[in-house]
């Protein structure tokens, strides 16, 4: 099996599913989840999801319980690293979900991207950690309600959640600098009719 590279998010974590497992699971200690369902969630192979999430339980930071043929996990919340190891899974890796949580469901917003440092880390390129998280909305979506939910997912995160609202004209096709900077940096664009927990 070939050893894959430690994330330039948080290195501290094996990989980059790791980091997504744990912030999807952490991130939301009430919900129960299928192999499946993380799988589309995180887009890695059911297969490479289940290894981990069996490494995962046997660390005792899952816990799982069968249904008829079917395995749910879930946070293990008597875990005494549960509390300091859902921050820092949620930090590094849950900006997508508090984004897409948070803003996904606004009006007048037809894409939602994540931009900049972190989005750069994610993708793999080394560099500092990023202290903001710098949020693309394409549409015309009120300000105030934008702003607010920006706010709500800057308590979440623990870091600066910085917007910038393009109208659609203004963005598809557009020469600008700013535009062309981002087309040519990685961006994580964050689906907005994902069903969420």
């Amino acid at each position: 099996m070939a050893q894959t590279a430690a994330p330039p998010l948080l290195p501290v974590f094996r990989s980059r599913l790791q980091g997504e497992l744990l912030a999807l699971v952490l991130g939301a200690p009430a919900a129960e989840w299928t192999a499946e369902e993380l799988s589309q969630r995180t887009r890695h192979p059911r297969h490479t999801v289940a290894n981990e999430l069996r490494r995962l339980e046997e660390a005792g930071v899952f816990a799982a319980r069968m249904i008829g043929r079917s395995k749910l996990t879930r946070a293990n919340a008597d875990n005494p690293y549960y509390e300091p190891l859902s921050r820092l899974a949620l930090m590094s890796f849950g900006p997508p979900q508090v984004i897409r949580e948070e803003l996904g469901a606004i009006d007048g917003i037809e894409e939602l991207f994540i931009f900049g440092s972190w989005a750069a880390r994610y993708a793999g390129k080394q560099g500092p950690a990023p202290n903001d998280v710098d949020v693309l909305i394409i549409g015309a979506p009120d300000r105030d309600e934008v702003y607010e939910a920006a706010r709500r997912a800057q308590d979440r995160l623990g870091r600066e959640v910085n917007t910038t609202i393009r109208k659609a004209e203004q963005w598809h096709g557009a020469q600008d600098g700013f535009a062309r900077q981002l087309r040519s940096s990685p961006l994580v664009q964050i689906p907005l009719q994902a069903s969420d927990r």
